[in-house]
């Protein structure tokens, strides 16, 4: 499976409860903290719900 780079790279403060949990559930508390995760369905379409908020990039 394909691996990918999520970096935050913006506060989640004022955004919605719902895109605080999403950020959370894919291991991003801090701004600028980065995680390495396997692109599957269901961790691609988190990311696009908070795509506003994280860098992402293919993962070498």
């Amino acid at each position: 499976m394909k691996k990918i780079k999520i970096t935050l790279v913006k506060s989640p403060i004022d955004r919605p409860e719902r895109q605080k949990l999403t950020l959370q559930a894919l291991g991003l508390n801090k701004t600028n903290a980065t995680k390495e995760v396997e692109a599957t369905p269901q961790i691609l379409g988190m990311v696009r719900k908070v795509e506003h908020l994280v860098k992402v990039e293919d993962a070498q």
